[in-house]
């Protein structure tokens, strides 16, 4: 048996189904070194790039060591944007969705008063945005009275973003006898003095490998002058022809400009920035990950720690003014090992971002000369007919996995004082169905949800609307997605 297979480490049934529907087969070099550890409880730093595979690297020890029976949060999890939060969130909620784990992710412009609903509920991890985790602490609708576990991800980047003051105040406030696990890219001293301050004896983890340097991807530079950025992008985007492209914005305005212009070519393309509404950048992103258009137009909003598969190429229009943004941006693409290109616009008077850059990343970029008028129009023909093609969509990470779930609405909840384990008692009772078959149970005040696992939904529905429930015969139906 190999020692590469996730069933050698001492994880439940329940979470190595979990991950051969999400079809983990082999642990990548993060996950093979921090999994072990953490199951052990030990408090750890891991330095590793991003694409490494490190949430599943902590997702799966939390999800193997939080118990279902306990109603308040166990672990909490920190990341540097919304985006993140919820990401990381659904990749948890998959991990222990046959241990029936619930996972909650808390972030500003989302409504305060129906996240502290949401952690009334049983809720075993929360992943939050640093500024949310903390009103949520200062009002005391976060509890943390049973919190075990603590993971910082993205730690280089919460400091760039200003959030370390913000992450220490949530630290002061946790139980000392904790678990800590904190991830970054870099360890910058403010990071260090993070670690030395709030953890016990951790044992530091660095992983080499998939990251600026890789060879999975080229780097290019063109030196142009700002004038014909937007022709020139147009040129590249024929002559590359890319299946999968993040083009890269200073500012928001420069976004929609470029938007605009890719718009009235005719592009599949959409933008996010970080002016829109939070359920509209959630839906891009998502329809990018799915794979609706092929083209997005970003600020760095888009580039800390979001996982898309597959993207070829990404495109820095405007020079990243900072030279982490560089790393993170083209970390984007040739994740997994898959490759990818980077190309930078630099203008006459960005030379000395460029230096920082290169000097942080330890190596030039090598500079390309612009697409000539030739070979833009001999790539044109091919570059038309992929623009009208159909899109194929990939399914999300967790579409196999939910394909065999089906979420149930009730009209009843705490009103009507029924408990999970009243659901519990009289779905198992249904003829063919088990414990095993209930997934997570959310009751609110007048409602309440019942994730029915394994394919056996439709029976639970059929026999659920003739039985009644702590002697209520409540409706029931599908719960709208």
């Amino acid at each position: 048996m190999s020692i590469n297979q996730f069933k050698n480490y001492q994880v439940s049934e329940e979470i190595l189904k979990a991950l051969t529907d999400l079809n983990y087969v082999t642990p990548t070099e993060v996950q093979q070194k921090v999994i072990p550890v953490a199951l052990k409880r030990k408090d750890l730093v891991v330095t590793s790039q991003t694409g490494s595979g490190k949430t599943a690297s902590f997702g799966i020890p939390i999800c193997e060591m939080v118990n279902w029976s306990e109603n308040k949060p166990q672990a909490l999890i920190l990341t540097p944007t919304r985006e993140l939060a919820a990401q990381v969130s659904e990749d948890l909620a998959n991990i222990g969705r046959f241990k029936r784990l619930k996972a909650t992710a808390i972030y500003g412009k989302q409504s305060f008063s129906k996240q502290k609903v949401e952690l009334k509920q049983k809720t075993h991890i929360v992943v939050g945005t640093p500024g949310r985790v903390l009103d949520h602490l200062e009002k005391g609708t976060l509890s943390i009275d049973r919190l075990q576990y603590l993971v910082i991800d993205e730690a280089d980047e919460m400091l760039n973003m200003g959030f370390i003051d913000q992450v220490e105040a949530i630290i002061k406030t946790l139980p000392t006898n904790r678990m800590t696990m904190l991830f970054s890219a870099t360890f910058p001293d403010d990071i260090e003095q993070l670690c030395k301050q709030y953890m016990k004896s951790p044992i530091n983890i660095e992983v080499q490998g998939d990251g600026v340097t890789t060879k999975a991807i080229i780097h290019e530079l063109i030196e142009i002058p700002d004038n014909v950025k937007l022709s020139l992008l147009e040129e590249i985007t024929i002559v590359e022809n890319p299946d999968s492209c993040i083009i890269f914005c200073r500012t928001q305005e420069q976004v929609e400009k470029v938007f605009r212009q890719l718009k009235l070519a005719h592009y599949p393309c959409d933008k996010i920035h970080g002016g829109m509404v939070q359920e509209d950048r959630f839906a891009v992103m998502n329809d990018f990950k799915r794979g609706k258009f092929r083209y997005l137009v970003a600020t760095d909003v888009a580039a800390r720690g979001i996982d898309i598969d597959n993207i070829t190429h990404v495109i820095n229009y405007d020079f990243p003014l900072e030279k982490e943004s560089y790393v993170h941006r083209i970390g984007r693409t040739g994740r997994g090992g898959k490759a990818g290109k980077a190309i930078t616009f630099m203008t006459p008077y960005e030379g000395k971002f460029l230096h920082d850059v290169e000097t942080y990343i330890g190596f030039k970029i090598p500079t390309r000369p612009a697409p000539s008028k030739e070979e833009v129009a001999q790539k044109q023909p091919l570059f038309r007919k992929k623009l009208h093609m159909r899109p194929l969509l990939k399914e999300s990470k967790g579409e196999a996995l939910n394909k065999d779930i089906m979420k149930l609405y009730f009209n009843g909840g705490k009103k009507k004082k029924i408990r999970a384990v009243d659901f519990v008692g009289t779905i198992a009772k249904i003829p063919g169905v088990s414990v095993e078959d209930i997934g997570i149970i959310t009751i609110q005040e007048n409602v309440s949800y019942v994730d029915i696992l394994n394919g056996k939904g439709p029976v639970v529905l059929k026999a659920m609307k003739h039985t009644t429930i702590k002697g209520k015969q409540l409706k029931v139906h599908q719960a709208m997605k």
